[in-house]
């Protein structure tokens, strides 16, 4: 049978999901290089030329820049990431790295986080060059390795190592943001201009070993049991920032619903409603558990890998209300701490993004908002360059998209692709 031709931005995403570059974290993971080499191939092909850098074996990045028709305005960056989380096979419908397309929609792990954009960066530079035409300032192409690791084998060493890539950018633009919700039957763009903090870290209890059929009122696994319970329990405070407040006004002007209560105003959005409440508040989830090693054995240690998500500036402040929460028996141990960030919701780049959104979806409100997770763009953000979330999708009203990023049976419209990728290709040929 002969698979029918999609348009390009299809084609290239489904390649790109072709690639099992799964991130367990930790330093382990199947690694990049063949899908930067792809991208790379790809940019030669439109005349580019791709620069690697590879600090760890097989975790390579790749970065072109292309020529703009006025190089007295600042670069800007638009990047990617090549890494995605793993998929368990045996819970998905399809095979999660075939890079299937169904029922309208291409299937499989990044189609959502963030092959999908990636694809999109690609061809919008390709439609742009093939005319004839140059974007109108000079655009840093990047792709970077272990995103989903926080980046610390990734952009965190690019940025380090590699600060010339970046030369005279100072704005950038990525994953998560310019993706629509429906609110109350109503479609609105959200267009990312900040992200939380990103603290994992890890619980440590300690206990006294022994046999498994004993009395036993020193046990690890008991001591840690407790407190992730404990975290779970906790209801951690709304604290809003200039960001979602604004998210919060351009609700209530859609709903009419008073800004008082925020988590009820978040649930107007629908599917989106569980991503946005995750940004008025700290949020902090147990991910992993580890303790023992035998049935009938008490282990020593036993220890837990908790998510910390925090708004910007209340790091040491969360960090120590954790302890608390635990107690003193509990050591903390912090594995990844990466900064957040808040930008007003002005200027000329937000202004391009909403006037390119405009012109494909006339009509329809877009509004700043926080994101809960974190991007590549704060490791950019070390350099001076300010970052952005504008993976543009127009999305049906029942999708649950946000719900995709890390879930099973990943999946994006094919329509909505394509619709994103004429945007992107908009915004960068006029900014």
């Amino acid at each position: 049978m002969v698979e029918p031709q999609h348009p390009e931005v299809v084609r290239i995403a489904q390649d790109l999901i072709r690639f099992d570059t799964s991130n367990f974290g930790g330093g382990k993971a199947e690694g990049e290089r063949e899908a930067a080499e792809y991208v790379g191939a790809y940019m030669e092909g439109i005349g580019l030329t791709p620069v690697y850098y590879e600090p760890i074996p097989r975790r390579t990045n790749v970065m072109a820049r292309v020529p703009g028709r006025d190089p007295r305005k600042p670069a800007l960056v638009v990047h990617g990431h090549l890494d995605v989380v793993p998929a368990m096979a045996e819970d998905w419908s399809v095979d999660p790295f075939a890079g299937e397309v169904r029922d309208g929609m291409l299937w499989g792990r990044g189609a959502v986080d963030m092959k999908n954009m990636d694809a999109m960066i690609l061809t919008s530079v390709a439609d742009i060059l093939r005319s004839g035409d140059q974007p109108e300032r000079d655009l840093i192409l990047a792709f970077f390795a272990d995103e989903e690791n926080g980046g610390v084998e990734g952009s965190a060493l690019v940025v380090k190592d590699r600060p010339d890539w970046f030369a005279g950018a100072t704005e950038a633009i990525s994953e998560v943001g310019g993706y629509s919700i429906t609110v109350d039957d109503r479609r609105a763009y959200l267009l990312q201009v900040g992200e939380k903090a990103l603290i994992w870290i890890r619980l440590v209890a300690k206990g006294r070993a022994g046999h498994g059929s004993r009395l036993h009122d020193n046990n690890a696994v008991v001591k840690l049991a407790e407190a992730v319970a404990a975290i779970g329990r906790t209801q951690w405070p709304i604290k809003l920032t200039p960001t979602t407040e604004a998210l919060l006004r351009g609700l209530s002007d859609l709903t009419g619903r008073s800004v008082d209560d925020p988590d009820a105003l978040a649930a107007a959005s629908g599917p989106a409603e569980a991503f946005l409440r995750s940004t008025f508040r700290t949020t902090a989830n147990a991910t992993a558990l580890t303790a023992g090693y035998k049935h009938n054995v008490i282990p020593e240690r036993a220890e837990a890998l908790i998510d910390v998500r925090v708004l910007p500036g209340t790091e040491d402040e969360v960090l120590a209300e954790l302890q608390r929460i635990v107690g003193d028996d509990i050591v903390i141990e912090t594995v990844v701490r990466d900064i957040g960030m808040e930008t007003p919701f002005e200027g000329g780049l937000v202004d391009a993004m909403v006037q390119s959104l405009g012109r494909h979806d006339p009509g329809v409100p877009i509004i700043p908002y926080l994101l809960g997770a974190g991007t590549d763009n704060k490791a950019l953000f070390t350099l001076g360059i300010t970052g952005y979330g504008f993976a543009p999708l127009r999305l049906p009203a029942d999708l649950d998209f946000t719900g995709m990023f890390h879930g099973v049976d990943e999946r994006v419209p094919v329509e909505s692709l394509v619709f994103g990728q004429q945007v992107l290709t908009d915004l960068l040929r006029t900014y």
